[in-house]
């Protein structure tokens, strides 16, 4: 139990000198920083011109599948870089359990492709992946 204590003590101390001077940094920001309520300073900027219509566009559920899926196939082809790096290592169990990663991933895109997520020509009335 004693070891245990002096290996944690200056992790303990780490963490107060860490809250000591965010703490600070806070209080010092609060006191040294500018108090004005100018009509200009609360509008919002944008890139220097007057800012005009909403700012709460609303994009089709669509844009932001793609960017999902392209999320997805992405982190896949990543996966399947590390493993041609080290294919050598490996050896065949390593080939078996790309294969099997690959099945996965074609058996999802065919699942996206079966529901529809991939179609976006003419919109079907009763598509799956709006329901979901």
């Amino acid at each position: 139990m004693i070891a245990m204590d002096m290996v944690l003590w200056p992790l303990l101390v780490y963490g107060v000198a860490v809250a000591l001077l965010v703490a600070a940094m806070i209080a010092a920001s609060y006191v040294l920083g500018q108090r004005h309520s100018d009509r200009d300073t609360a509008q919002p900027y944008e890139s220097g011109a007057p800012p005009t219509g909403s700012a709460r566009v609303h994009f089709s559920v669509d844009f932001y599948l793609v960017a999902l899926f392209f999320v997805i196939f992405d982190v896949e082809s990543i996966f399947l870089f590390a493993w041609a790096i080290a294919w050598r290592e490996l050896g065949w169990a390593g080939y078996v359990e790309v294969l099997v990663f690959v099945g996965v991933m074609l058996v999802a895109l065919a699942y996206l492709w079966r529901l529809g997520a991939l179609d976006w020509g003419t919109k079907r009335v009763g598509r799956a992946i709006d329901h979901v």
